[in-house]
């Protein structure tokens, strides 16, 4: 049997009133259905696992499943999500792997790395807000010695350290 809409539908509505044997056949209908979407977007191996997954968070979160809406959407957005998760996890372990691997050991690479992603916000902010910001927060001066060195006043150096920070935050998020 090859499950449709309203037959899910059915049978959820059913699983959800307590049916065992309903609650049966929809977990064996929807792992036949979710084998044919992963089949598509992973490879062999790693199918019964997400089946297996999903159809765990079908059968815990059957009581969120509102009989008003359809059901195979619902199913879909969970077998995304964990499709999503398994995907996170593979690459987290294997990026985890090339960097242990192929890192090079003593390498000055980060530094050099943030201090070029630094220097690409700082070009973003007005000039006078990075050279404060500069001087105070990475050289560690103090508001009076940058201040003597640029000619503002302390009160405007802070002002300048604290407008470019809550910009520099600004586009960092938006990166992210």
């Amino acid at each position: 049997m090859v499950a449709d809409e309203p037959t899910f539908a059915r049978l959820m509505q059913a699983a959800q009133n307590g049916d065992k044997a309903a609650t049966n056949v929809l977990l064996s209908e929807a792992g036949l259905w979710l084998e044919r979407y992963f089949r598509r977007r992973m490879p062999p191996h790693a199918i019964d696992d997400l089946v297996q997954d999903v159809i765990i968070s079908l059968y815990t979160k059957r009581a969120t499943w509102d009989p008003s809406r359809p059901f195979l959407p619902w199913l879909a957005a969970i077998a995304r999500y964990r499709w999503v998760d398994h995907l996170r996890k593979i690459y987290k372990h294997e990026s985890k792997e090339l960097m242990e691997d192929d890192a090079a050991q003593d390498s000055d690479e980060d530094v050099v790395m943030a201090r070029i992603s630094l220097d690409r916000l700082f070009g973003q902010l007005p000039e006078r807000q990075a050279e404060v910001i500069e001087m105070v927060k990475i050289s560690g001066l103090s508001i009076k010695e940058a201040a003597d060195k640029t000619g503002q006043s302390e009160s405007l150096v802070k002002v300048n350290i604290h407008r470019g920070l809550k910009k520099l935050a600004t586009m960092v998020e938006k990166a992210e």
